[in-house]
């Protein structure tokens, strides 16, 4: 799967070919220091780079780490599992867990994940963290809007003035 970079990732390259102008202008490391509020190192680590390589020695260097183990194919397989819910891989309820999510990808694409490391793969998915919300079978949302409306405003504390 194809790293795309973060929105920081961009953020921060875009300040270090920004430097990178301010010294191509004559600035010294320490105004680019206190310009971009960074340490005297890290324009240091800027300057040595541009001064090498200029603007190319200034580009991010990518994703750093190992490859991730699943790609694109495999992550869309284990996304079509998910949305079929829980109950279609034998689970009693409707609910996603770390551990179950882990077991589907082991099963699903032969690679296993620490519990852990399952949310990471969430996230990069656009997905989030959601627990369902359980009300009661009797629950009236009528009366329950009279009473916030009508009732909680009178027995409401007021603050001092």
């Amino acid at each position: 799967m194809k790293h795309i970079p973060s929105e920081r990732t961009k953020w921060l390259e875009k300040r270090r070919l920004k430097a990178g102008t301010h010294f191509q202008a004559g600035k010294t490391q320490a105004w680019v220091a206190k310009h971009f509020s960074v340490s005297t190192a890290t324009t240091n680590a800027w300057h040595k780079a541009w001064k090498k390589n200029k603007t190319t020695g200034l580009l991010s260097k990518g994703r750093s780490g190992r490859p991730p183990k699943l790609n694109k194919k495999q992550l869309q397989k284990v996304v079509a599992v998910l949305i079929k819910g829980p109950r279609s891989q034998g689970y009693a309820t409707q609910l996603w867990t770390l551990e179950r999510i882990a077991k589907v990808i082991k099963k699903t694409t032969k690679e296993s994940y620490h519990v852990g490391h399952v949310w990471k793969i969430l996230r990069d998915l656009n997905w989030t963290s959601q627990k369902p919300e359980t009300r009661a079978r009797e629950r009236n949302e009528q009366k329950i809007n009279h009473w916030v409306r009508r009732e909680f405003p009178r027995i409401q504390k007021r603050g001092s003035t």
